[in-house]
């Protein structure tokens, strides 16, 4: 592997890790410097500044263990996997609902990333599939994963006043626009695209929950143009519902 941007502390918190997580409550700093080579000086450092962000604990006998934050992480990585799991689980007897493909997806800056689909037999399929990105502004999806930031992190994200990448005519143009679809959204609790995305398909997005009531993902439902009308209200009741069984909250 090229280190040409390697991070030598780093690595080396890496390897006392994996020394603790190998023996724990068993090894004290002069133990761990010996076994990796480290000078006590730079593992006391290392150890200090671990213990300070949670990823170690130190024992009263001076030995270390893993710390709650490393917990944290690792139970949030598995839950990524738990909660596409439960997405197919659940969207696959939603989908025959509503008769419409229901997507899954997470914000990455100001882009949507998907993660899973549920799809319904059609004429015509969605373009967007798992590991695809489109831009936030322009998705019901980003904009319900938008909605749950403060405004200033919304504008940090969006330092100009012109949005650009219009997908269609309908795609919000500015941040003014965007801020206040976002302040509605947050009052009723999920988000529409009206052909913002891709013509000729609405759409309605809600986001998801995890147990600290923070929004991790979002799911959605698109449709035809002319089937809107008709089904947007169940549409929208049937997402909400079932982004609140995919949460550990509730949809509004």
């Amino acid at each position: 592997m090229e280190k040409k941007y390697w991070v030598p502390a780093l690595e080396k918190a890496d390897v006392v890790l994996q020394a603790i997580s190998g023996q724990p409550s068993k090894l004290k700093l002069i133990d761990l410097s010996k076994q990796l080579g480290i000078n006590k000086s730079s593992m006391f450092s290392l150890l200090n500044t671990m213990e300070t962000l949670e990823w170690v604990v130190r024992e009263a006998e001076g030995t270390y263990s893993l710390g709650s934050k490393l917990g944290f992480i690792g139970n949030v990585f598995f839950k990524q996997f738990s909660l596409i799991d439960r997405f197919r689980k659940e969207a696959s007897v939603t989908k025959h609902t509503i008769q419409e493909t229901i997507q899954l997806a997470k914000l990455e800056q100001r882009d949507v990333l998907y993660l899973a689909k549920e799809e319904m037999p059609s004429p015509v399929r969605l373009a967007s599939e798992p590991g695809m990105k489109l831009p936030a502004h322009a998705t019901a999806l980003g904009k319900a994963m938008l909605a749950a930031l403060d405004p200033a992190e919304v504008e940090a994200l969006y330092p100009n006043e012109e949005l650009g990448q219009e997908l269609t005519l309908h795609t919000i143009k500015s941040r003014r626009e965007l801020m206040e679809q976002l302040a509605a959204i947050r009052d009723q609790g999920h988000a529409c695209d009206l052909q913002e995305a891709v013509m000729g398909f609405c759409c309605v997005a809600a986001p998801v929950r995890d147990a600290q009531g923070k929004v991790i993902a979002a799911i959605s439902c698109s449709m035809f143009q002319h089937e809107w009308e008709q089904k947007r209200e169940q549409a929208s009741r049937e997402i909400c519902a079932l982004a609140g069984r995919l949460s550990q909250g509730s949809c509004q």
